[in-house]
């Protein structure tokens, strides 16, 4: 159900992956802080914790079907969306192979494939495909990886899902060489090593130590044109 006019008015997020972990926190924080989310979950009609959300926050969410890895869905969902203006637009989206500690020479085919098109060339056909509503002055951002820093690459590890972070932070400095006179603010962002159901029980941040600095990260940013690569804490990563 679209927002109601009322509602409207608020600053609203498209936020690209919010049915659970870290875009389903980022969803809750930026209702706390008044904005509108119009967040996407996976089909198959599951009740996910951004219809909790919803429920809520009446009027204040609007969720939207998309799996991020099928074309015809990110062209559905931009035709649904046609004249709409949003002040964000943030892809999350991320996953492993079966399998972390293989090296590079060690990974099947088919699980290089399923990451590098889940991590890196998805997030970017959708933001290729709604760029277009985004405000002027709105903001564009990715939920990347201080693992997608070659620079502090020091000790190797999930050398899949690595690469293909250091994929999408190199497609959207691309993307954004290609818009240098736009007036929008964009980020690549890594949000720290979450305990979540990608970052594993052993990871050092919970989801409140890192979600609510991340999200204030993504408003200061607000105004402020040209892309960056910075953490949870504001603090700019090495590419």
């Amino acid at each position: 159900m679209p927002l109601s006019p009322t509602h409207q008015r608020r600053r609203t997020i498209l936020l690209i992956g919010a049915s659970r972990g870290l875009g389903h926190a980022m969803a809750a924080e930026f209702l706390k802080k008044g904005w509108n989310v119009v967040g996407t979950v996976r089909g198959g009609g599951t009740r996910t914790l951004l219809h909790d959300l919803a429920d809520e926050y009446d009027g204040r969410v609007e969720i939207e079907t998309l799996d991020i890895c099928e074309p015809d869905q990110i062209a559905a969902l931009h035709g649904r969306l046609s004249g709409r203006v949003f002040d964000m637009l943030f892809v999350n989206a991320g996953i492993t192979n079966r399998d972390p500690t293989q090296t590079i020479g060690e990974v099947s085919t088919d699980d290089f494939v399923q990451v590098m098109i889940t991590n890196s060339l998805s997030p970017m056909r959708v933001i290729e495909s709604l760029e277009g509503n985004v405000s002027a002055t709105g903001l564009i951002g990715v939920m990347s990886s201080g693992q997608g820093s070659i620079t502090n690459n020091e000790t190797g590890q999930r050398e899949v899902y690595r690469g293909s972070k250091a994929a999408l932070n190199m497609f959207m400095r691309s993307f954004a060489a290609r818009q240098a006179a736009t007036s929008r603010a964009m980020v690549v962002m890594a949000p720290g090593w979450v305990r979540t159901a990608l970052g594993g029980s052993e990871a050092p941040l919970s989801m409140d130590e890192s979600v609510p600095n991340l999200v204030n990260v993504l408003l200061a940013k607000q105004g402020k044109p040209g892309l960056e690569y910075l953490d949870y804490r504001g603090r700019t990563v090495p590419w």
